[in-house]
């Protein structure tokens, strides 16, 4: 049997690793995606050719990323239970899809990776692996095996001469890319307890950030982010660029309990600086290049479209049409966003467009204008009150 395994070089896949062979005598083959997520990328072959994979890859997919899963998302100003801006769910499909490719390339039997049986990211993986493969065998090792935790992952590495990791166990979980850092589990599982000091990578400390204000630009194309300050940069370097200044500036902390996709309520702590600076900006060019009913719509389907993507089905034909429906109002979506960063805040504070200006200074003056005929205004009232003033007669037709 080949299997491919989702492979980080943890101890969590290094034990799996070791596991396929010998609970199912496969050849493993190591599958890396670098989405952003740091030194991990460049060791993981090494290591998963010394544990006794026949053969390891890692592929960069930071530009798949942000121009396939980020900018779609930020072009539906997805977020999900009004905070997160689904960072690791966004990376998942992506991951799995190079995965996937890969599997074809060795003609692998079945596909394996390390999410628990508690989490959301086992749904995203599979869902994601049957859209492409429907006949694909999954092999989820931490709802097969009696290893039940860390120590016994320990343990099990040891007696067979898998390497550790010899660094401090950390009190929580963490999850990277270039979007975001996921922190949840340890002590985080107390909704009540704060996160620890000097657990945040990507932000200064809000109270401890810059005592001075910065202002940057952003503009958009289509929906899309396309330049900073003037500068025009490829998603992956813009996205680079916002988390810098969204990061000096403390930007984009969240920490949330969130309802799980399986059934469970997880505390989930994020951050997320250069998704946040991007968010707010492209909110605030829409709102002079769109049609009030237009994104009036567009906002009741936000929900539905964040929680396709949390739940997994990135691939499904209902996100696929839901986000053809955004990209089609996305047309419009073309100017620049002035915004003040400042001790973790980012306040909107001028927005223009050249294209598609909806905003018309004339009809909204408070000063005299030849375009608006104030008086109009008592009929459209009247007309939207019949239906209240009828009500009101019946009610005091009846003694109240």
């Amino acid at each position: 049997m080949k299997v491919v395994l989702a492979y980080s070089g943890g101890l969590d896949t290094s034990v799996i690793l070791a596991w396929l062979m010998e609970e199912y005598d496969a050849e493993v083959y190591c599958y890396t995606a670098d989405v952003g997520q740091g030194d991990e990328v460049g060791e993981a072959v090494t290591k998963a050719v010394a544990t006794g994979a026949v053969d390891a890859r890692a592929e960069n997919l930071q530009l798949d990323f942000v121009r396939d899963a980020v900018y779609p998302a930020i072009r539906a100003s997805a977020v999900y239970e009004n905070y997160y801006l689904l960072g690791t769910s966004l990376a998942r499909p992506i991951i799995t899809r190079g995965m996937m490719r890969y599997a074809k390339e060795v003609g692998a039997d079945a596909i394996s990776h390390g999410a628990t049986g508690k989490g959301n990211d086992q749904v995203r993986f599979e869902l994601a692996a049957y859209a492409m493969d429907p006949d694909i065998r999954v092999i989820a090792p931490w709802r097969e095996w009696r290893l039940r935790g860390r120590a016994d992952c320990v343990a099990y590495a040891k007696d067979r001469g898998i390497p550790v990791p010899v660094t401090p166990e950390k009190p929580y979980s963490m999850d990277a890319n270039l979007l975001h850092i996921s922190y949840e589990g340890g002590v985080l599982e107390d909704p009540w307890e704060s996160p620890p000091k000097g657990m945040f990578r990507m932000t200064t400390d809000p109270e401890l950030a810059e005592d001075a204000p910065q202002w940057i630009t952003v503009t958009f194309e289509n929906g899309n982010p396309v330049a900073i300050d003037g500068d025009e940069l490829d998603p992956v370097a813009l996205l680079e660029r916002a988390n810098r200044l969204g990061g000096r500036h403390g930007i984009g902390r969240v920490d949330i309990v969130e309802n799980r996709f399986v059934g469970m309520k997880s505390r989930g702590v994020y951050e997320t600086p250069g998704g946040t600076i991007l968010h707010h900006a492209h909110r605030a060019v829409e709102s002079i290049t769109l049609d009030r009913e237009v994104v009036h719509m567009r906002d009741e389907l936000v929900p539905k479209y964040a929680e396709m993507v949390y739940n997994g089905f990135w691939f499904a034909p209902e996100r696929r049409a839901l986000q053809a429906f955004m990209d089609e109002i996305q047309k419009r979506v073309n100017g620049e966003a002035r915004l003040k960063l400042y001790k973790g805040a980012v306040t909107v504070e001028g927005r223009r467009s050249d294209h598609h200006n909806l905003y018309d200074h004339a009809t909204v003056t408070f000063e005299e204008d030849d375009v608006y005929n104030q008086a109009d205004a008592a009929g459209f009232i009247r007309l939207n009150a019949l239906r209240l003033r009828r009500l009101a007669e019946d009610r005091l037709g009846e003694g109240e």
